[in-house]
């Protein structure tokens, strides 16, 4: 006699678990393709059940800011100051290399959160604390947003397929006559060539060049 067996249960739904959905889908394919109806199907759930845990689409899009922002480090309040920032800005940037479609949203004016005031507000205090005064700290406050959200914006233009790097290789040749254009000609030949330029990390580069040049720069306390 055969047994018949119960199928699993579904995991009843919540709010994380929908986050956790929509994280993965933004993954895959880009924010663009999260629909709730899309999130359901993945969840096994009709859509209209997800709207008891989440209000609606921008709900799912602010809960995603949100944890793209608690994968980063705060800025600790305690010892050298240029290294508390270098550490929270290196975790911003891979957080949002891990998930390059977040950087559109993290910049959005709909899209500010508590946890990006909280690091707002942590950076310039941060500044001010080491000894810069209200009116550098404008400025270095703008230059250091701009490079740590900036950077990962323009990184999410310069990602290419290796079908996409064979066509940029053959359309750079016909465009870059290195008689004309020797340098260029040079610099495109570095991007798809081994070396140790390759080992260098931009990012981190161009922070440290911003943090050197603030602690010559730095008013005495």
């Amino acid at each position: 006699m055969s047994m018949v067996v119960d199928p699993q249960p579904r995991l009843p739904l919540t709010r994380e678990r929908i986050l956790a959905a929509a994280l993965e889908l933004a993954d895959e394919a880009g924010v663009r393709s999260i629909t709730m109806r899309k999130l359901g199907d993945t969840l096994g759930f009709e859509a209209m059940s997800l709207y008891n845990y989440v209000s609606s689409k921008d709900d799912v899009l602010d809960g995603l800011v949100d944890l793209v922002l608690a994968e980063t480090e705060p800025i600790s309040p305690t010892g050298d100051w240029a290294a508390a920032i270098r550490s929270s800005a290196v975790s911003v940037h891979e957080a949002r290399r891990r998930h390059g479609w977040a950087s559109a949203l993290l910049l959005s004016p709909e899209r500010i959160r508590p946890a990006r005031l909280r690091y707002m507000d942590s950076l310039l205090g941060r500044l001010r604390k080491a000894g810069f005064s209200a009116g550098t700290t404008y400025t270095a406050y703008h230059v250091l947003d701009g490079h740590i959200f900036g950077f990962s914006l323009w990184l999410t233009t310069h990602s290419y397929t290796p079908a996409e790097v064979t066509d940029f290789t053959a359309m750079f040749e016909r465009m870059i006559d290195p008689d004309v254009y020797p340098y260029l000609h040079e610099h495109a030949q570095q991007h798809f060539a081994e070396g140790p330029h390759r080992e260098v990390n931009a990012f981190e580069f161009g922070l440290d060049l911003i943090l050197d040049g603030l602690r010559n720069a730095r008013e005495t306390p």
